[in-house]
C-alpha cells in the first residue's frame, strides 16, 4: 500500500510541472521594462559638420543618390574651402 501512495501518476507529474513552470515565469510579467536611451549615429552634413542623429529619425526607406549629385556635392564642398 505504501508504494502505491508514494507513486506519482503522470497526471500529477504534469500538473506539478505546469504549476512550477508558471511560478517561474510569473516574475517576468511583473518586471518593469527599462527605458532604453535612443541610439545615436554620427553623420556628416553637406557643409561638413559632424552631427549626431537619433536612429528613429532616419527614414527606413533609403533613396540611392545619383552620381551627378555626388559630383556637385563634392564641388560645393571644395569651393567653400
Amino acid at each position: 500500500m505504501e508504494k502505491e501512495q508514494k507513486k506519482l501518476s503522470r497526471k500529477n507529474f504534469l500538473s506539478w510541472g505546469a504549476g512550477i513552470t508558471s511560478l517561474l515565469v510569473l516574475p517576468s510579467f511583473f518586471r518593469s521594462e527599462k527605458k532604453k536611451e535612443p541610439q545615436k549615429v554620427k553623420m556628416l552634413t553637406q557643409d561638413g559638420r559632424l552631427v549626431e542623429i537619433d536612429v528613429e529619425n532616419i527614414p527606413a526607406q533609403k533613396q540611392k543618390i545619383k552620381d551627378a549629385d555626388v559630383h556637385t556635392w563634392v564641388n560645393k564642398k571644395t569651393s567653400s574651402l
